[in-house]
């Protein structure tokens, strides 16, 4: 993480003093359920929370001095605790493990990272679907392999990305549910020294739910597939990020990132105007992604448990879930702010001379009795004529000047195939379908 690509809310989940916090609440919590089964005296878990309500503040320094010594993270904030509250901590960490508090924190910080996901993701679709409805009927050239193919509107494009962000926000529903796990079950996972009430009860107070079999970490196939998700997130940023790319580019130019006053574009060019937004975002897209496969590879630790997963962890959860709150937020501002221009976007579609309404007059000859071979032949030869003139010259003209195809259709039918409106008879159903009736 670099302050650069970071916002607070997401940064602040991931930063010492919160993770020690989380560490004192499931301490606590646990020491609160072995008081009520017994275990110990009742006055210890008072004693943690009184101290805790009179001394909130983490001495981060303190605890790194004492890891120093121990070389052991959980230790050293147990043996702080301890030197803060007194006599009464020897009662705390009863019969758990470090995974029990490292495996659950982990998972309390992934969902809190998540809901601010969600939140960035909520605010990405009504950006789009505000850009949607705005260009819904604005004509716009569809491309495919990047050359003109047939019309299509902006707002189909928006719509798109809309139903794409949809299914993203229900994947990363699904992922958080998946991450979102208890395990307070004690070496190697089988409760021996800790009764499984006090899982249910740590689960409870911190939103979670029980984790079914632990072995003495939670399973981190969870993990891969919540950092997976996180990935296709990304994916899904870069492709929108590209399309803004590849009309902004000077021979397109129907949309293009907003360009503020002061901007510069180049340190040598004054002229330029660059999709630097989109850029970065297509880098952030291709660090995101990579955080997946570290998650993937974690996935197969030693028998019960080994921490070849830790430091890796230590790594991509701050980052993949920080890098992407940036980016979807980036991308929101883009979406919100982007310059669209429907006449620019006209001038492409009438670029070269009606090619783009070849497939229509193709049909038509079909249905008035020539083969497919040969209406193929007849509208490629005319449309070859059309691209080598740079669009100068119209294939409607020219195909009413063919013989053969007027044999087959009126000029008055070959015109009639030429109608932009018949490409965009299916926008309302299409919008329907996206955004509901």
């Amino acid at each position: 993480m670099i302050p650069r690509y970071a916002r607070p809310d997401m940064v602040k989940i991931w930063d010492p003093e919160t993770r020690f916090k989380i560490w004192f609440e499931i301490e606590a919590h646990a020491t609160d359920a072995l008081a009520e089964l017994g275990v110990v005296p009742k006055s210890a878990a008072k004693a943690l929370w009184d101290w805790w309500a009179t001394n909130p503040a983490i001495d981060v320094p303190a605890i790194d001095a004492i890891e120093a010594v121990t070389k052991h993270d959980v230790i050293a904030f147990l043996t702080w605790v301890a030197e803060n509250v007194g006599d009464e901590a020897r009662f705390m960490h009863q019969g758990m493990t470090s995974s029990d508090v490292l495996d659950t924190c982990l998972a309390v910080q992934l969902a809190r990272a998540t809901d601010i996901l969600l939140d960035d993701l909520d605010k990405l679709l009504a950006a789009i679907k505000r850009r949607a409805f705005e260009h819904k009927m604005t004509p716009s050239i569809g491309r495919s392999h990047g050359i003109h193919a047939e019309p299509v509107t902006f707002g189909l494009k928006m719509a798109e990305a809309y139903a794409e962000f949809s299914r993203c926000k229900e994947r990363l529903i699904a992922a958080r549910k998946d991450i979102a796990t208890c395990a307070i079950s004690g070496a190697v996972g089988t409760f021996a020294n800790i009764d499984p009430q006090v899982e249910a009860h740590v689960a409870a107070k911190l939103d979670l739910a029980i984790e079914p079999v632990s072995t003495q970490v939670i399973p981190r196939d969870r993990h891969a597939m919540y950092f997976a998700t996180l990935g296709v997130i990304a994916s899904s940023i870069e492709r929108v990020s590209i399309e803004v790319r590849h009309l902004q580019r000077t021979e397109v130019l129907e949309a293009e990132e907003y360009f503020s006053p002061g901007q510069k574009g180049s340190s040598a060019m004054p002229h330029k105007r660059n999709p630097v937004l989109t850029e970065n975002l297509t880098g952030l897209a291709r660090m995101v992604r990579s955080y997946a496969m570290p998650a993937m590879e974690n996935v197969a630790l030693w028998h019960e448990r080994d921490i070849s997963h830790s430091s890796v962890e230590r790594y991509i959860g701050p980052d993949a879930t920080i890098t992407l709150d940036f980016a979807l937020a980036r991308l929101t501002g883009v979406i919100d702010k982007l310059l669209v221009y429907p006449e620019r976007m006209q001038k492409n579609l009438d670029k070269m001379g009606g090619l783009v309404h070849s497939q229509r007059v193709l049909l038509a000859l079909t249905q008035a009795g020539v083969s497919r071979e040969d209406s193929y032949r007849l509208v490629q030869r005319n449309a070859m004529k059309v691209w080598e003139s740079d669009g100068q010259l119209s294939l409607m003209e020219l195909l009413k000047a063919d013989p053969e195809v007027t044999a087959a259709l009126s000029p008055q039918q070959i015109e009639e195939k030429f109608d932009l409106g018949y490409h965009l008879k299916h926008v309302d159903t299409i919008f329907a379908r996206v955004f509901g009736a």
